[in-house]
């Protein structure tokens, strides 16, 4: 078996683009698959169906009031499984991560209503029925906890957050110098010794920790590259928005087979473009 990639990690060298940096928590061994095979970690033994939550990593969870309080999660994922969305790891990890800690101050009133919110850069915080959806198709046939996720484009690593209640690890890489701080500084008191968090071109994907049992991008570009197909495990899904014929964008959902691939798009999606290089 490979193994692990040490960390800090770097990146390929390329033009400008700088060493990989991890998230200040150190990293806590975690077995990897054989290679060309998906990871899913056993179910545990009793998880919640929709509507119930349970605590699947970490992260603290507040019973308070106001924004704290679980009650405000736990409605949000009610209208989540009335939206459709079913898997009940996603719908108790999207009750676990508290979204207003990785809004900006003066939009937290807004964090669980179902928009997307500007994070500064000329970026957003995707929807909360968007990360649920997404992180939903990429997870379709899993019997329990994925393996290894690579997450293209960090963001405020909100969505980083709730991969890692349904992963066993995350690998998160944001090409946005001021991003790839903020989401350290917000994931810093979660705790999260399975989420990885560098500095990088995700077009590249990150070689080093492949095969991943799941791939999921939070920008859209022309196609997918196919380097992001080549890192993905056998049987594995990669999700990401993808501009079709008609000009727009849609969600792509591949999923890789011993013969090729199996491709299918699915509903129309709006995220920011897809590029290359560290800024």
């Amino acid at each position: 078996m490979k193994p692990r990639p040490s960390f800090p990690a770097k990146l390929p060298p390329a033009g400008d683009r700088s060493a990989a940096t991890l998230s200040p928590k150190p990293v806590q061994a975690s077995p990897r698959p054989p290679a060309g095979q998906v990871a899913h970690n056993a179910q545990p033994s009793a998880v919640p169906g929709p509507g119930r939550l349970a605590a699947v990593s970490a992260m603290p969870m507040s019973s308070g009031l106001g924004l704290d309080s679980s009650a405000v999660r736990a409605r949000m994922v009610a209208k989540l499984a009335e939206q459709g969305v079913q898997d009940p790891w996603v719908l108790q990890a999207m009750g676990q991560v508290e979204r207003h800690r990785f809004v900006e101050s003066a939009l937290v009133g807004q964090a669980y209503e179902d928009t997307s919110l500007p994070i500064g850069l000329g970026q957003t915080i995707s929807k909360p029925n968007v990360v649920a959806r997404m992180i939903e198709l990429l997870r379709q046939d899993a019997p329990g906890k994925l393996g290894r996720v690579l997450e293209i484009g960090t963001g405020c690593g909100y969505q980083a957050a709730v991969l890692s209640c349904v992963a066993s690890e995350v690998y998160s890489i944001e090409r946005l110098r001021g991003l790839h701080e903020k989401a350290k500084k917000n994931l810093l008191p979660f705790r999260l010794p399975n989420v990885h968090l560098m500095l990088g071109d995700g077009m590249l994907g990150f070689p080093k920790g492949a095969p991943y049992a799941g791939i999921i991008s939070a920008a859209g570009g022309e196609d997918v590259p196919s380097v992001w197909l080549e890192q993905l495990a056998e049987g594995a899904r990669l999700v990401a928005p993808t501009v079709t014929s008609s000009g727009q964008q849609a969600l792509v959902v591949i999923r890789k087979t011993a013969s090729g691939f199996d491709r299918q798009v699915l509903e129309a999606v709006h995220f920011v473009p897809l590029k290359s290089g560290i800024a």
